[in-house]
């Protein structure tokens, strides 16, 4: 019963799925802000009715999932001051900045444009009112780096000094946590993953249409848009990627090493990548693995000769480092182990990469399906079934990455500073985060039925109706002005 009530243990399970439902609607808001830009941009510069659809189309699904967002962002500060208080009085002086920055510059922009865009159809000029679209864009993009800065110095803290005395962290030097190299190419990367659901998103909205015969001008133009930016955005999904692999092997060693089952140090021929593994129970031994030669040296080091570190030097090195006589009680865990659930963080990595993949091809296939001389009605309705029902990969891709990324820097919460059990609230019993997080969970729960419902109302209701303009006229006001 004292092991189910564990507060640190439910703790964390609270913290990370509040936070994995908080990201359902993160990228989402992200990719189809600027999806919902190049759209309007191409009715505004060619006045043609059907980007205007779309832009309609497209956008109430991005205000339902925006507001949806919001909602269930706010709850994730609030958990820092009460299930980890020891953590939020340890490193609040750092990890607090980039989040002020957040909600003071990024959130105010975007919540003032937002407004301005919803309200501004039949007020603003054209130009102006597609600026505002686009300033929201760049608003929720810079959000969102500020929110992985804050993330970064966690994965490689920067920017601080110990303060002895008062026995917590204190920022010296904001430029370097604003410009952590862990937060640089980590950006990217989630935009870039945030654009391929996005674009799945609006691939299955058209699917759905053409399936049934229904906006066939409009839903054919948005099919191939989405097509194409989710290959877009995979592309850039995997050379950021790589960039940020090398990070991590320079950050992060056993991070790596625990993606792949890299147990023993080796280069060259013997640093291959595996493709499959089994270890030990206790995660220090390898078992039987099939593995690519030289692979897993480029991906760290980029050289096929680069040394890699394995999971057991890098045990001893941290035993060492973080558990001598002169280290710090808060980065030595209780059981000695820096060692992360190895069958977690390798395979999700691995699922994070052939989730996002599978995604890719089947937009690969679907440009070719769908091609200017292909008859959109004489496919099967098992092709459109496939586009409708590949939409959460590029999801699923994302939130897989980030359990890799956060469960991958077990056992600390800041790495080599602060272990995770040491940086939960000493006085929150296990019953209160217990009770938290069942009415959490229902709540959230009750939450995601709405927002699926909505979004999928929305998509089926397809674009709304708007003629197209008489020879030198332009849209009069009330058409503009179609209420959301």
């Amino acid at each position: 019963m004292n092991e189910f009530l564990d507060a640190l243990t439910l703790a964390r399970w609270q913290f990370g799925l509040t936070t994995l439902y908080h990201f359902l609607f993160v990228p989402l808001t992200i990719g189809m802000s600027l999806l919902v830009a190049i759209l309007q941009t191409c009715w505004v510069k060619t006045g043609n009715v059907k980007y205007l659809r779309l832009t309609k189309l497209f956008g109430k699904i991005f205000l339902i999932n925006f507001a949806m967002g919001v909602v269930t962002g706010i709850v994730q500060e609030f958990q820092f001051g009460m299930n980890w208080s020891n953590y939020s009085r340890f490193v609040g002086d750092i990890f607090g900045a980039p989040l002020a920055m957040e909600g003071l510059i990024a959130f105010f922009l975007e919540a003032t444009f937002i407004g301005l865009w919803i309200f501004g159809w039949d007020k603003l000029p054209k130009a102006a009112h597609l600026a505002t679209i686009w300033l929201t864009s760049i608003a929720s993009i810079i959000s969102a780096y500020f929110i992985l800065a804050a993330n970064a110095f966690m994965q490689n803290p920067v920017g601080f000094e110990i303060n002895e005395e008062r026995g917590r962290a204190e920022l010296t030097d904001i430029g370097a946590v604003l410009t952590n190299p862990v937060a640089l190419t980590q950006f990217p990367h989630t935009i870039f993953a945030a654009l391929m659901f996005a674009a799945a998103v609006m691939v299955a909205t058209a699917a759905w249409h053409l399936k049934r015969k229904q906006y066939v001008t409009e839903m054919r133009t948005a099919l191939r848009f989405g097509l194409w930016a989710n290959i877009l955005g995979f592309l850039g999904v995997g050379l950021t990627g790589h960039s940020l692999g090398l990070v991590m092997t320079e950050t992060q060693p056993m991070k790596m090493a625990a993606a792949e089952a890299h147990y023993n140090t080796s280069s060259g021929y013997d640093a291959s990548f595996s493709l499959f593994s089994l270890g030990t129970p206790d995660g220090l031994h390898e078992i039987f693995s099939v593995r690519v030669p030289y692979l897993l040296s480029f991906l760290s080091t980029g050289t096929f000769d680069g040394e890699v570190e394995g999971i057991n030097d890098l045990q001893a090195a941290y035993t060492e480092m973080y558990c001598g006589d002169a280290a710090s009680t808060l980065s030595c865990p209780s059981d000695g182990m820096f060692t992360p659930i190895v069958w977690v963080t390798y395979w999700s990595f691995r699922w994070m990469i052939g989730l996002g993949l599978l995604s890719t091809l089947i937009a690969v296939v679907g440009l070719l399906v769908t091609r200017k001389k292909v008859d959109l009605d004489r496919l099967p309705n098992w092709v459109w079934g496939v586009a409708i029902w590949s939409a959460p990969l590029g999801l699923m891709a994302s939130l897989v990455g980030w359990v890799f990324t956060e469960m991958g820097r077990q056992p600390w919460i800041v790495f080599g500073v602060m272990t995770t059990e040491s940086a939960v609230s000493p006085g929150v019993p296990g019953w209160a985060v217990l009770v938290s997080l069942i009415v959490f969970t229902l709540v959230y729960g009750g939450l995601a039925v709405v927002e699926f419902k909505l979004i999928t109302k929305a998509a089926k209701a397809g674009p709304p109706e708007i003629e197209e303009p008489k020879q030198g006229e332009d849209l009069d006001h009330d058409q503009l002005a179609v209420v959301y």
